[in-house]
């Protein structure tokens, strides 16, 4: 048995087993995915966002 078949066993058998997967899978994705873009964003765009400037305004 390879890989295919240890998968079809462990995840793809039964059909709750494989709902939670999918979930897990697309709440898991979601936060990287989240995290990679607001990396990128803030990366992009240092120094020219509140969080970077409320220093100087604030008393």
């Amino acid at each position: 048995m390879g890989l295919g078949g240890t998968l079809y066993n462990l995840v793809l058998k039964r059909t709750s087993t494989f709902t939670i997967v999918v979930l897990a899978s697309a709440f898991a994705f979601e936060r990287g995915f989240d995290m990679a873009s607001e990396k990128i964003f803030d990366a992009i765009n240092r120094g020219k966002q509140w969080k970077d400037i409320k220093h100087k305004y604030e008393n």
